[in-house]
């Protein structure tokens, strides 16, 4: 069976797609098989990166390592039993489709709450989740007090991803490896992001998550969207001498790839 990866919140702007992206292809880049499927059915942010890549790939004659893109494939209703839902069913048929020849499935999450994105939090054996170093995001994961120093009780999306497990645990399925990474993490020592820091740690231990490390706001990452393109093809497409901007960037993804700690996976780029 492949191995599903999902990257999710509820908020958007949190860089699921740019994560989505990098974590895809650098699969890909490695030599691995993966498949990528992407929930928003309105952005396509992911699925139009992939269409680019594939495009530029064939215009510039390149042999691009490339995630392979799974539309969701369209249920006729009548072809239901009482009490089915069409999105569960939507969803299976796209993992079914998906799992042969493929080692890893990645599912890239609107930013909302939808019964799609719902059951794909079930379906995860790594689950992602981009968050902006801000307090505005991280009350989607717990209540906090007006200090900044104490934390209430977890919010909406931790209840999901609680209701998720809970599911895979009836199902006798291996526990969710849930990691949450700061994206946009300022470079200066600020008393915010010290707080922050401190509240995802103790976070972290109460509900039972991963601290990982995102992205840094680049304008690379947005230049490179409209040739889905990273920053592991710049040399093949004949960029010799990369600044320091997208040396750290580069690092960044290793850091994260490391991070997830993917089974069969060894970062060597």
């Amino acid at each position: 069976m492949a191995h599903i990866i999902v990257v999710g919140n509820e908020k958007g702007g949190a860089g699921k797609s740019t994560v989505s992206m990098h974590v895809a292809t650098g699969l890909a880049r490695l030599g691995h098989s993966i498949a990528v499927l992407d929930l928003d059915l309105r952005q396509k942010s992911c699925a139009r990166y992939i269409e680019n890549r594939q495009g530029f790939s064939a215009r510039s004659r390149l042999d691009l390592p490339c995630p392979d893109s799974f539309p969701l494939p369209e249920i006729d209703p009548a072809t239901l039993k009482d009490g089915e839902n069409i999105y569960d069913q939507r969803l299976s048929a796209a993992i079914a489709q998906m799992e042969p020849g493929h080692e890893f499935i990645l599912i890239d999450c609107p930013g909302s709450h939808t019964r799609l994105s719902q059951v794909a939090h079930s379906l995860a054996d790594t689950l992602i989740t981009p968050l902006n170093d801000s307090f505005v995001d991280f009350d989607l994961l717990a209540r906090i007090d007006s200090r900044g120093e104490k934390i209430l009780g977890p919010s909406v999306y931790s209840e999901m991803v609680w209701n998720a497990r809970q599911l895979r645990a009836r199902a006798g399925l291996k526990p969710i490896d849930w990691i949450v990474i700061r994206n946009r993490v300022g470079a200066q020592r600020m008393t915010n992001k010290e707080k922050m820091e401190a509240a995802l740690d103790m976070l972290a231990k109460r509900v039972g998550f991963r601290v990982g490390p995102g992205f840094s706001e680049r304008v690379i990452f947005r230049e490179l969207f409209p040739r889905g393109l990273t920053l592991l093809d710049l040399r093949d497409i004949g960029v010799r001498q990369l600044n320091m901007s997208n040396i750290a960037a580069r690092q960044e993804l290793r850091e994260l790839l490391k991070t997830l700690n993917l089974p069969g996976v060894s970062v060597d780029f």
